[in-house]
């Protein structure tokens, strides 16, 4: 015998009844009633008191009508992107990047500034700086923002909510530092992330993993870094460290090469230096690997087969621990070799592991710290003014 409903059961299938109908319209765009019914299976009353009760709440309107079939056109509906705007930000020791968007992830806005060294270098003063810049030119007030992103190139403490393991960048480490970030961006929700950790979201939502089991990304550019990402739950470690391979130290490495650790080995100051061993002149470690990639001269050819090794002796290691289903190669370096460093990276590894995960070039394009942070907040801000909704209309917020 079937048990009788729990008075809270009716609520909860009408709120995710809701949720379904809202995340379809994030990933479709505007639907009309019939093909939210025809998605979802609910019944055309059950989805007009659906979308009755989120446009209420301010987080769906309708947008205009379907054309072109018999009868009456269809009301088309879609999220409502000025009920909330978010905000992403890359930190860099040289310059802040940041990008605002509506609730429905449309960009509105980014904006860069260069850090000089006659600034206010506190976190707290430039955040507030870039945000305003943008905010500017999207019409959005820093106080208007909802929820902000920040990603930052080291550790996120959580218990101590401090940034740690970061070099370069003046004041971020200190104790209260992100104490004063909050208060300057008040009233918004700061949330505060690792790029690279910021570039697996951006991947599974964006990217070369959106169907993967777990994958790691394998960041290489100035700095070195690992996200890890466990069947979409990123793996953080005890105090945010989890993925700082720039400091672990290397065994085998290449003859006449002595590093102490695989930043030594693959960071940009040494890909330049072994571009300049093989005879290749550029002024930066990708320029370096995007022109041998593209040439086929014995030097180029000799360049990228031992940097493809040198990357391999560190994902021998990565790889024996974690055992991914994939691995993304991703930050400036990998993404300037393409397919053909990832392709050298797959054979060298072969030769140096028995485990052997799918290698692919990321599939995000522009920045994916940026991309990642922006997600983060969208989502956010999505989980929270849904909530909100359900208890009563929530209108314009923010």
């Amino acid at each position: 015998m079937t048990a009788p409903p729990t008075p809270g059961q009716p609520r909860l299938l009408r709120l995710l009844n809701d949720r379904t109908a809202l995340d379809l319209l994030l990933e479709l765009g505007p639907l009309s009633r019939v093909q939210i019914c025809d998605l979802t299976g609910l019944s055309k009353p059950t989805a007009s008191r659906l979308l009755a009760r989120l446009e209420d709440a301010g987080l769906v309107s309708a947008v205009g009508t379907s054309s072109g079939g018999p009868g009456r056109n269809a009301v088309l509906y879609a999220v409502h992107g000025p009920a909330a705007h978010v905000a992403a930000v890359n930190v860099t020791p040289r310059r802040i990047t940041a990008r605002i968007a509506d609730l429905a992830g449309v960009v509105l806005a980014e904006e860069t500034v260069i850090i000089r060294t006659s600034d206010d270098r506190a976190p707290a003063s430039l955040l507030h700086r870039v945000l305003t810049a943008a905010g500017n030119t999207a019409g959005v007030a820093v106080d208007r923002l909802h929820s902000i992103t920040i990603s930052v190139p080291g550790a996120y403490d959580v218990d101590e909510d401090r940034v740690t393991l970061v070099e370069g960048l003046s004041g971020w480490g200190a104790p209260g530092a992100l104490r004063a970030v909050r208060a300057a961006l008040a009233p918004a929700a700061v949330l505060v992330e690792n790029d690279v950790n910021l570039a697996a979201v951006a991947e599974r939502s964006h990217g070369v993993a959106r169907s993967a089991d777990s994958f790691a990304v394998l960041w290489v550019s100035v700095g070195l870094g690992l996200a890890i990402d466990l069947g979409g739950r990123l793996h953080r470690g005890a105090t945010g460290g989890a993925g700082e391979i720039g400091y672990m130290p290397v065994l085998g490495a290449p003859r006449g090469h002595h590093p102490t650790d695989f930043t030594d080995l693959v960071g940009a100051p040494a890909v330049r230096a072994l571009a300049r061993k093989h005879g290749i002149t550029a002024r930066t470690a990708p320029q370096a690997v995007e022109k041998a990639c593209a040439a086929s001269d014995p030097a180029s050819e000799a360049f990228v087969d031992e940097l493809a090794s040198r990357l391999a002796s560190g994902l021998a290691v990565i790889t024996s621990v974690l055992d991914p289903h994939l691995v993304v190669l991703s930050g400036d370096t990998c993404s300037a070799g393409g397919q053909v460093l990832a392709r050298r990276v797959q054979r060298a590894l072969r030769r140096v592991s028995k485990l052997r995960p799918a290698l692919m070039v990321s599939g995000v394009h522009g920045n994916p710290a940026l991309v990642g942070a922006l997600e983060l907040s969208l989502h956010h801000t999505r989980d929270a003014l849904f909530r909100a909704s359900a208890a009563e209309p929530v209108g314009n917020v923010r």
